[in-house]
């Protein structure tokens, strides 16, 4: 949610991002609205005051209780009002997405993400490359075809030294994490309404939500959810920020709209695994720690040996909350280029101001945190070390960084 004060005093700027994401709130229409409201809100106080002033005079004038019971009337028919106008600009101000930082680049999909810079050397093979899906059968560490017997198509298992391997990621992932001053959660896998919609991904994701029937509540599509929405309605100590979070949780998506060869084997799923990174910050120093997260993501590529990209995500492949994004995207050999393995945005005020979360420094002042939310690791970057460290006889090299966890150095093919 934006500042309804920043709005009305950049409205030029509001208006030209309204038009470049593609908004359908009418800026000019919210804006009236919002001139309305204010108006019979001070009919309204003007009324109440009086109100009072002749209360204190009901006793010993008739005439008195005769206006009071005249303003009670035409203020509750103004209230009402009120009420029905202030819902109609919540709705408005619901659809409304946020602010853009200045370098957020042009364009209408990732195929115009600016590319910042490449790391790692791309390996050349002397044998035909396989994709995942191929080394995770040979392997028999990856199996679709019974995720859809048992849930449907979209899900799978991970089995043998391939969980192994998941495992060993995700603990190896949480711990250097926690290292670099996070805090560690077991979160719930299900949020209240309440909460998908303070974080943003309602209204502007509801077609990506499972919802469980009969309840107020959605399986989680990241732990972003959960971390976020754990300090709604706080007020945090100023001095203990930045805040700074992690988790490992399952994540549901429905992928609605997902097809083709780029969806072939486990690279988009409706469910998958993910840790995540979540900071509460001053408003001042989220451009700071959206960096450090991005840092943190880019160490743990290339601790993996994993050759990638970072991009400065483009205006229509940005979601609405978000103020500026990056995408990093590993190289994946069967693809031939660069594909999404983790995400980085910072996202402002947009969700501490849709769920209240502020904090209050020694000398009082209050305002609203900023939060950031990007990917650790995901199961995106296990497939990467399937393709990217396969040898000639199906095999797969484990990263040295993990040995230490899976106990093994290397995924021999079923014999």
């Amino acid at each position: 949610m934006i500042d309804i004060k920043v709005i009305r005093e950049n409205i030029d700027l509001v208006r030209e991002t309204a038009k470049r994401r593609g908004c359908p709130v009418d800026i000019d229409a919210l804006m009236q609205l919002d001139t309305k409201i204010r108006g019979i809100s001070q009919e309204v106080e003007a009324m109440r005051a009086e109100r009072n002033r002749l209360s204190k005079e009901c006793q010993s004038s008739p005439e008195a209780r005769s206006q009071v019971k005249q303003l009670k009337e035409v203020m509750s028919e103004k209230e009402s009002s009120l009420n029905a106008l202030n819902d109609k600009f919540f709705k408005m101000m619901s659809f409304l997405p946020n602010l853009l930082a200045p370098d957020v680049p042009d364009g209408k999909d990732d195929a115009d993400n600016l590319e910042l810079r490449k790391v790692g050397t791309i390996r050349t093979f002397d044998f035909p490359v396989r994709d995942h899906q191929e080394l995770g059968e040979m392997l028999d560490i990856i199996d679709t075809a019974r995720g859809a017997k048992v849930a449907q198509s979209g899900f799978y298992y991970w089995k043998g030294k391939g969980a192994e391997l998941c495992q060993a990621l995700y603990f190896w992932t949480q711990k250097e994490l926690v290292k670099r001053g996070f805090t560690l959660f077991m979160t719930p896998c299900a949020a209240k309404e309440h909460t998908l919609f303070g974080t943003g991904y309602l209204p502007f994701f509801a077609d990506q939500t499972y919802r469980i029937e009969g309840e107020d509540l959605s399986l989680i599509g990241t732990s972003e959810q959960t971390l976020v929405g754990y300090h709604a309605d706080d007020v945090l100590d100023g001095a203990k920020l930045p805040l700074c979070y992690t988790a490992f949780t399952p994540c549901f998506r429905t992928e609605s709209g997902s097809y083709g060869k780029a969806s072939r084997g486990i690279f988009r799923v409706h469910q998958f695994h993910k840790v995540e990174q979540i900071i509460f910050c001053r408003p001042e120093d989220s451009v700071k720690y959206h960096e450090f997260a991005l840092a943190n993501e880019e160490y743990l590529l290339q601790q993996l040996g994993l050759p990638y990209h970072v991009v400065n995500v483009c205006v229509g492949d940005l979601g609405a909350p978000g103020y500026k994004k990056y995408d990093i995207e590993a190289y994946f050999p069967s693809f031939g280029g660069y594909r999404e393995v983790t995400s980085n945005t910072n996202l402002t005020g947009f969700q501490s101001r849709r769920l209240n979360i502020r904090y209050k420094d020694v000398d009082g002042k209050r305002d609203f945190v900023h939060t950031i939310s990007a990917t650790a690791m995901t199961d995106r970057a296990a497939i990467a070390i399937l393709e990217n460290y396969q040898q000639k006889d199906g095999s797969v090299i484990v990263p040295e960084v993990l040995r230490p966890f899976t106990g093994f150095d290397k995924i021999e093919p079923v014999k």
